[in-house]
């Protein structure tokens, strides 16, 4: 299929799946994101392939068939980090929460999106769940830069504390 038409479909999945989410239907949902990743797969260069693809594009703006205009790049990346951070939002609303999947994610947003505030928060708290406290503080406080009132954030930020000084208490009885 042509770039065009996978970026579509993708982003039809990708809107399927927030529809789900919304109606609470979260393995739906996660099925939706899934299947939009799936659709964009073909699309994303593989590490190291990147350098070489900006000198194959011609100066026009046109690309080689196969080859994404810059355009459709950050489309697909948009519609890439949305739907990672969306299966993570799905995944911490399932009964057995999969924190290691959810950190996985979370990871693979801000390795594209530093700033991205609910990517820092969901992984403050996989890495929280995970007994990583100092990770979980590390992300919860990047996230506490972006939104400072944010309720949850603050939250997570004393819990996480807690269990720090808690271990430290641990540490200081067992000398």
């Amino acid at each position: 299929a042509e770039p065009a038409e996978l970026i579509r479909r993708a982003h039809e999945f990708k809107s399927q799946g927030a529809q789900c989410y919304k109606d609470k239907k979260f393995r739906e949902a996660i099925g939706k994101y899934h299947r939009a990743l799936l659709e964009l797969k073909g699309l994303l260069p593989n590490p190291g392939e990147r350098e070489r693809d900006s000198r194959a594009a011609s100066p026009a703006g046109a690309t080689k068939p196969g080859r994404l205009s810059e355009e459709q790049s950050k489309t697909v990346e948009a519609i890439e980090i949305d739907c990672y951070n969306s299966l993570a939002a799905c995944l911490l609303q399932a009964e057995l929460v999969n924190y290691e999947r959810v950190k996985e994610y979370c990871l693979k947003v801000l390795k594209k999106e530093g700033e991205n505030f609910k990517a820092l928060y969901r992984s403050g708290v996989a890495f929280y769940h995970l007994g990583d406290y100092d990770k979980a503080l590390y992300y919860l406080k990047e996230a506490r830069t972006r939104q400072p009132t944010d309720t949850n954030v603050v939250r997570y930020i004393q819990l996480t504390e807690m269990k720090l000084s808690r271990c430290s208490q641990r540490e200081k009885e067992a000398v």
